[in-house]
């Protein structure tokens, strides 16, 4: 095993670690420019890839979803021997343009416990799509929405009864509610009293017909994308929704709030069971609650739910109808004499992620992200220091509540690397495969060098070592390699990596930055 890719590869034999990628800019959506307000509601606040890496999902905390579409693969299309005569995968980088956008939610009041609820979007996962139309599941704290958004011609009818050169005396059209001639209706023909607004015409069609009375005609002009709402999937939970995952049996998904998990079916919304609750009796025995859950990708029975103590839960659900209890524990020791006041809070999960293998989960924390070999429970095959820096500062960060942030995590397609975000706009790249020392610090700008953080190298580790877990150096200062401080008010809490490619989404404010290696 190594620390990103399953144990076939493994088994193969040692391979050589992957070369350190270099990032380049692709291309950003929502730029500010200098001086700039943002708006609240324009802050980008959950970001996804589709299964194929063809379509990009944001939110905000309007409410509104925002959809992008791959574009470099439709100006290149073509059968397989063209796209190979013109090394077309090597030459091209993900390419996205804007593709629409709705409201997903609104802000709501909930009169019985005098409760605002926001519009902010907190997760979108995509569903498999189908005949042509895309389908995703959209989240705030309370309400989870499924949407399908699909293209559709607009039509407009032409070629209206009546010719107006050839016109039958002064005929007014059949079922108007407006008009306000007292004219006769047709020439040769007899009509009833009428009143102003009204069309209470009784004639007689004269003997040979009308020659000029036609039928419409409908005619179809440009395509246009309409998003609809199918199911909403609400009062379901008392605590605020942090978490949906969808189930790889395409029929299911779950919805996760602080002390519950809740399974749904796609088709009905009037419904859900409860596979998870860590509610005690009396709410003062509470000592965690649940951070975010995620379904296996491939094993429909199988899921991950993280708490507030840094433990992950993997799930089983053919064990029981309500899981309470768990197949397997993850958590790290804590190391003697390095308990404090804080020690708990940053342990919380934030975040965590299943591998495409199954094989691994990749976790958040405050200061670390660590991946977790699913048939280890002793602790972690890799640990990889974010902010570490930040230690001498968790007084003033729990001051300001930063201390708080929730910062997101994800994996590369191959398994091979890992990213996460940071305060002034930063990212972190970690490689994770055996040997690995690849560990780079960008920022969310045109320039993602510019800010670059120097860590140190870190020799290569044999495999016996790796399953005892190894950690990853990063810069104990509290600012970069040019001397700035970092912003703890800019931080870059959403991600995404490209399923496929080395391409990355990152949601800096109002702002999406687009990266490719």
């Amino acid at each position: 095993m190594n620390g990103g890719k399953g144990g076939e590869e493994a088994a193969a034999g040692p391979a050589e670690a992957p070369q350190t990628l270099k990032w380049k800019f692709s291309q950003v959506f929502g730029e500010r420019t200098v001086g700039e307000e943002v708006q609240e509601v324009d802050i980008i606040s959950a970001i996804e890839f589709d299964r194929t890496g063809d379509h990009l999902a944001t939110g905000d905390r309007g409410g509104r979803v925002v959809l992008f579409e791959r574009t470099d693969t439709r100006d290149h299309g073509g059968n397989r021997r063209d796209l190979e005569r013109m090394d077309y995968s090597i030459s091209r980088h993900p390419e996205f343009r804007y593709k629409t956008e709705f409201q997903s939610h609104e802000p709501e009041f909930d009169y019985l416990k005098s409760l605002e609820i926001e519009e902010k979007i907190n997760k979108i996962r995509w569903c498999q799509s189908a005949n042509g139309a895309l389908f995703l599941l959209s989240t705030n704290d309370k309400t989870i929405k499924f949407w399908k958004v699909q293209e559709k011609k607009v039509k407009k009818v032409c070629d209206m009864n009546m010719d107006p050169v050839n016109d039958v005396g002064n005929v007014p059209i059949v079922g108007s509610s407006t008009s306000t001639s007292l004219k006769p209706c047709i020439a040769n023909g007899k009509c009833t009293e009428k009143r102003v607004g009204h069309s209470s015409c009784d004639f007689e069609f004269p003997s040979g017909g009308i020659p000029s009375l036609r039928l419409p005609t409908v005619t179809s002009l440009e395509m246009s994308l309409v998003a609809r709402c199918r199911r909403i999937y609400a009062h379901a939970h008392d605590y605020h929704i942090n978490s949906i995952s969808n189930n790889s049996d395409g029929e299911t998904f779950i919805s996760a709030d602080d002390l519950r998990i809740n399974l749904w079916n796609l088709e009905i919304s009037s419904q859900s069971f409860n596979i998870v609750d860590v509610k005690p009796a009396n709410m003062e025995d509470l000592t965690e609650v649940i951070t975010s859950a995620e379904f296996h990708p491939t094993h429909c029975n199988m899921l991950a739910y993280s708490s507030s103590k840094g433990s992950i839960r993997l799930i089983d659900m053919r064990q029981s109808a309500l899981c309470d209890s768990h197949s397997k524990l993850f958590e790290q020791p804590e190391m003697p004499g390095t308990r404090s006041f804080f020690t708990e809070i940053i342990a919380s999960i934030s975040d965590l992620k299943f591998a495409k293998d199954g094989r691994h989960i990749l976790s958040r924390d405050y200061m670390t992200l660590k991946l977790w070999d699913i048939n280890m429970d002793s602790g972690p095959v890799a640990t990889f220091q974010v902010h570490e820096y930040l230690r001498p500062k968790l007084c003033d960060l729990y001051e300001n509540d930063s201390i708080f942030d929730k910062f997101e995590c994800c994996l590369s397609g191959d398994g091979l690397r890992v990213a996460t975000g940071s305060y002034s706009n930063l990212f972190r790249v970690f490689g994770c495969s055996e040997g690995s020392t690849e560990a780079t610090t960008l920022e969310a700008s045109k320039n993602p060098t510019r800010r670059q953080v120097q860590t140190p190298s870190r020799p290569a580790r044999s495999l016996g070592t790796l399953s005892r877990g190894f950690r990853r150096g990063a810069d104990n200062s509290g600012g970069d390699s040019n001397g700035n401080a970092f912003d703890f008010s800019t931080k870059l809490l959403h991600l995404a990596w490209h399923p496929t490619e080395n391409a990355l989404a990152c949601a800096a404010s109002n702002s999406l930055y687009m990266y490719y290696a």
